[in-house]
């Protein structure tokens, strides 16, 4: 079954130019392109994508809004957020309600498509200046070293192994490749890594790991 992809962009030569790309692309399939975030619950339930490619900067309705109605109307749904600039705010904004992943506008075709389907896959893409961004960001905002409590959620070394590669941007697949070990298996690891962190998403375990410094 191909990846279903909606994409969000006010820019209409950029979405066109995007759905040609989703759609003439083998593995993918377009499920809808709109100009606006506008009534976005109708047009996520109309076209049902597995993947939402998301422009930050769009009138009325902003991309991290329209992110965050997303999550209360379907929480969990894959959101990978794109935009022209790498600001610090708007992307810390981005993670925290909940984005996937975080490109910028000039990342190649190919590598949109890879991300598309990282995203899909269960991993966390950046483009390389904006995983910097962030890094560096979670890092200033975080409390000195020895201010930081110390949190016991009793990970096991797999488990804490499994989620130090998930910050690193890997989807379950290529986890499962690294560890040698079967897909089903990384998401029993990651169901109880859920429950141990008492987070329900993906992009809540990464912040959770990086904010506490659990790997």
């Amino acid at each position: 079954m191909p990846v279903r992809v909606s994409i969000f962009d006010d820019n209409k030569k950029l979405l066109d130019s995007l759905s040609i790309l989703i759609d003439g692309s083998a593995g993918f399939e377009l499920a809808g392109a709109y100009n606006s975030c506008k009534d976005i619950e109708s047009k996520i339930s109309n076209s049902q994508p597995d993947v939402v490619l998301m422009d930050i900067e769009m009138p009325e309705v902003n991309g991290i809004v329209a992110l965050k109605k997303l999550q209360l109307f379907s929480k969990g749904i894959k959101v990978l957020m794109q935009t022209a600039f790498e600001d610090e705010d708007k992307i810390f904004d981005a993670i925290c309600a909940g984005a996937s992943g975080y490109i910028l506008k000039d990342t190649q075709p190919a590598r949109i498509l890879e991300c598309i389907m990282e995203v899909y896959q269960g991993g966390s893409p950046m483009s390389p200046t904006v995983a910097k961004k962030v890094l560096g960001l979670l890092q200033n905002r975080n409390l000195s070293a020895t201010a930081i409590e110390s949190f016991n959620y009793n990970l096991t070394t797999r488990e804490k192994e499994i989620l130090s590669l998930l910050v690193k941007g890997m989807s379950y697949k290529m986890i499962a490749d690294t560890c040698v070990i079967s897909y089903d298996t990384v998401r029993s690891h990651m169901k109880n890594i859920y429950e141990k962190l008492h987070v329900a998403s993906m992009t809540e375990a990464v912040a959770k790991a990086i904010n506490q410094k659990l790997v």
